[in-house]
């Protein structure tokens, strides 16, 4: 029986007995064995007798020194090193050896293909020595990187290149030395033989930095789109936060072996390829946008991250939530605003609000955690940003700017808090954040119930607003959060009509502080149409009793492009839940005419954004249309989307076309206006492949032969899949002896085989598992085969025999011992059994308990199966 892994809590926290303030790395690199010899500068903080508790992993210890003297006063247990009857500072001499090719799980120095490459968050860096790794221990670091010239010609890591040369035996030597103190989380290295796209930037203050982007031999042409982004990442951060870059370069890698989506390594930034590779022809627009996004957001974190690091790894939204909306707003200040919060707002509902009602459900700060690797979750990031965001609404621009640079005055070049960022905002803006803070503490989404009633005698209008937190899987007790609710009122011609109380204007965010609340307005000279959780302006579930008349008004009339999106949103809302309940009781499904023509006044707009009116005219995914739900019946929604889909394909099947036909282009080009019209072009053809099956297969056919783009490509391959059009299989065919040789283009694909409606779709699955492109070894592969099985084709994964939940615990065995991280994140739709009916339940139990019993079960995987099972 293998031990259990331990509960850490954040009020145990504790600080450093000792602490490193430089440290001198040499690797002598090589892919079987790797030595490493760690010299650091200790300096002690606690009492004399205090031992020295050195983190490590997997590592074969050679020799131990203190200032200069072989050292016998030490233990080597399983997971440290401790070191007894040290001086009050001394330099420690550490020499160890890794083994880079043997390393699976992809933490620590690993190898991507042939290159080696590093990944140290959060706990990585023990894999590579023992150390203090913890994110409040910061230290200079020099790297000294040794090895074969012609296998690895680049020899890469932290802070500014100051040295470098030639050895013997065909070996060659570089130096990097990092001026600002970091965590060992932040250290990086790369070794390989790569392409180098090299460009420059010059700073506000006239400094000129180096920027070099290292992709694989032979992708060169596909790096071009991540320099671009780079530079608009670092020009937008000056103009808009005043940040400027600190060192004299700046470096990204692509590797294809990846856990994460990229790291913010200081100075050089380790990337999946995925978020790095781009041509038109194998890149999709949202690729190029997904490119855009996590290319400004790990640079971002140069300041909120890496100058500023968090404290101890439950701190971890101080550096990811507020990088997230700092990337967002680089989104959307670049593109489309309201695409890209419509966008960001569909990651919240369909995803994020899951994660709160699951097992695992955690406040943006958690207070206890077994597997730290398990709360780089959605709620950390995404609802981490929300409520950064919140307090942007809350303090206004400007405040917001002082608040920041308040923090970086007071903690730039140390490790902070959540309330520390969260005091820095209250005291340059003097804005009461006391209450605000529980979104910091507090699990789970709130329901804000809004009623209303109007006098038309005393022309006044008012809003009753209540607000619950359903209490979740980690805590019972919920307090009333401050929640800022941004709202507008129409009159029946569409025009605003202004807030206003006892004579004083009223401002269009209300704040709502209490569990029942009610907010008057005067001279309100018509009875309102009330547009509520304007831009979502907190991370909420609005409950409303709309009429179908006033959602179809507000998608006409709503000034907000989110509101229209959302009222849209309402409206498809209420016939999916009413025709689920007539599936599951054998009744017919219906939509009524007037849902139609409230699609078509949207396809017939003149002058409408296309990019807009694509997001309005898409029905909600299965996984958006379960959080409708308490519980979710996988099956129902997948009949009732499809049938909404045939009925308002067939009802509107001139106006698609039409609207199809419009919208072609000949010249691929990556810009806002053009994105936005393929995407209404695609999202039409989608609608084609719902009716009409024999035009829609010509449609298709040609769209994908003529292509010049993977944006159109990749639409009509997706149309012929999600519509079962004959020509599919031909087209999948077609696709894979194209582009069998490229792992990422093919993910694209196994997305599509693994979220096919077909019957079949799980024996075409296991199928896919010997296909030549496949590797249960590249977490990319796995991610767009069985991770998209899983969570993006609910109905086939929730199989009532029960076969998805048996497929899921023969991958899970596989990769609990090839790598924990992988598998931790792919079990996610397993362990949210209590949404599902008992049945459902009970065959995900036991799916879960074949798991629990399995042998060196990971510590990632534990914590979640046991939770769940305890729910």
């Amino acid at each position: 029986m293998t031990q259990q892994p331990q509960i850490k809590y954040r009020h145990d926290y504790r600080a450093p007995d000792y602490t490193i303030t430089d440290i001198d790395l040499t690797f002598e690199l090589d892919a079987a064995t790797t030595r490493v010899t760690a010299v650091s500068r200790v300096k002690r903080l606690a009492q004399a007798d205090a031992p020295l508790r050195l983190d490590g992993e997997d590592l074969t210890l050679i020799s131990i020194e203190v200032d200069g003297q072989p050292w016998s006063h030490y233990q080597l247990e399983a997971r440290a090193l401790v070191l007894n009857q040290l001086p009050a500072t001394f330099t420690l001499k550490i020499v160890n050896d890794i083994h880079p090719d043997k390393n699976s799980a992809l933490e620590g120095l690993y190898k991507s293909g042939e290159a080696l490459c590093t990944q140290c968050e959060a706990e990585g860096f023990r894999h590579i020595t023992w150390y203090l790794d913890r994110p409040d221990v910061l230290a200079r670091f020099t790297t000294t990187i040794i090895a074969e010239e012609a296998r690895y010609p680049f020899l890469l890591s932290n802070g500014n290149r100051i040295d470098g040369g030639k050895l013997e035996n065909g070996r060659h030597w570089m130096k990097w030395e990092d001026p600002f103190p970091k965590p060992c989380y932040l250290f990086a290295l790369v070794a390989g033989e790569f392409d180098v796209l090299r460009d420059s930037f010059t700073t506000r203050s006239g400094r000129d930095v180096a920027l070099e982007i290292y992709v694989d031999r032979g992708n060169l042409d596909r790096a071009d789109w991540a320099m671009t982004s780079l530079k608009n990442s670092m020009k937008w951060d000056e103009e808009r936060f005043g940040l400027e870059y600190d060192l004299d370069i700046f470096m990204i890698v692509a590797v294809d072996f990846f856990n994460m989506g990229a790291m913010e390594n200081k100075g050089l930034n380790v990337f999946n390829s995925k978020y790095v590779l781009a041509k038109a022809e194998t890149a999709t627009d949202k690729d190029y946008l997904g490119i855009e996004a996590v290319i400004g957001h790990e640079y971002f974190h140069n300041w909120t991250g890496n100058r500023v690091t968090c404290r101890d790894w439950f701190q971890l939204s101080l550096k990811e939530g507020l990088t997230v909306f700092r990337d967002q707003e680089f989104s959307s200040d670049l593109g489309s605003r309201a695409v890209n919060r419509i966008d960001n707002v569909r990651v919240m509902r369909s995803a994020q609000f899951a994660e709160d009602a699951s097992p695992m459900a955690h406040p943006i700060r958690p207070d206890q955690v077994i597997e730290m690797n398990n709360f780089y979750t959605l709620t950390v990031y995404e609802k981490g940003s929300e409520v950064i965001r919140m307090m942007h609404t809350l303090l206004g621009e400007e405040n917001f700017q002082k608040g920041m640079q308040l923090y970086f005055e007071r903690h730039d070049g140390s490790a902070a808090t959540c309330d520390e960022f969260v005091q820095a905002m209250e005291d340059a803006s003097n804005v009461d954040l006391s209450q605000f803070r529980r979104w910091y503490s507090q699990s789970g989404t709130p329901i804000v119930s809004v009623r209303d009633d109007y006098n038309p005698e005393l022309e006044q209008y008012t809003l009753h607003v209540t607000q619950h937190t359903p209490i979740t899987a980690d805590q019972k007790e919920k307090l009333p959060l401050h929640i800022p609710l941004d709202i507008e009122l129409y009159d029946n011609e569409g025009k605003v009509i202004p807030l206003q109380h006892n004579g004083h204007p009223v401002h269009h965010v209300l704040n709502v502080t209490e569990e029942f609340q009610s907010f008057v307005f005067d001279n309100v000279y018509f009875q309102p149409v009330p547009s509520l959780l304007r831009e979502f302006s907190a991370p909420v579930k609005l409950d409303y009793k709309w009429s179908d008349a006033q959602l179809t008004f507000l998608m006409r009339h709503a000034s907000n492009d989110f509101s229209r999106w959302d009222a849209a949103q309402s409206l498809l809302a209420t016939y999916i839940k009413l025709n689920v309940a007539r599936y599951q009781q054998g009744q017919p499904l219906s939509l009524p005419l007037h849902v139609a023509d409230a699609f078509r006044a949207v396809l017939l707009q003149e002058n409408g954004d296309p990019a807009l009116m694509a997001l309005i005219l898409s029905l909600p995914t299965e996984n958006e249309m379960a959080e409708l739900f308490d519980i979710i019946d996988p099956e129902a929604n997948a009949a009732v989307r499809e049938a909404m889909m045939r009925t308002l394909a067939t009802e509107l099947a001139d106006e698609w076309l039409a609207v199809y036909l419009a919208h072609q282009s000949s010249e691929y080009r990556v810009e806002h206006d053009e994105i936005g019209r393929r995407a209404l072009k695609n999202v039409c053809l989608t609608w084609l492949a719902f009716g009409d099956a024999e035009q829609a297969d010509k449609l298709v056919q040609a769209q994908y032969h003529q292509a010049n783009n993977m944006t159109d490509a990749l639409a009509a391959l997706s149309a012929a899949v999600a519509a079962q059009l004959p020509c599919h299989e031909a087209l999948l065919a077609a696709y894979d002896e194209r582009w069998h040789q490229d792992g990422l283009v093919m993910d694209k694909w196994f997305v599509l085989q693994a979220t096919s409606p077909a019957a079949d779709v799980l024996s075409r699955v296991r199928a896919l598992l010997s296909h030549r492109s496949f590797s249960m070894g590249n977490p990319n592969r796995v991610r767009s085969l069985i991770g998209a099985f899983a969570s993006a084709n609910p109905a086939a994964f929730h199989a009532k025999d029960g076969s998805g939940y048996q497929f899921m615990v023969e991958m899970l065995t596989d990769l609990n011992t090839r790598n924990p991280q992988v598998a931790a994140r792919m079990v996610e739709p397993l362990i949210r059994l209590k949404r599902y009916n008992s049945e459902r339940q009970a065959l995900m139990r036991q799916a879960l308990e074949q798991l629990k019993a399995l042998e060196n079960l990971s510590g990632d995987l534990y914590e979640k199966i046991t939770k769940a099972l305890n729910a």
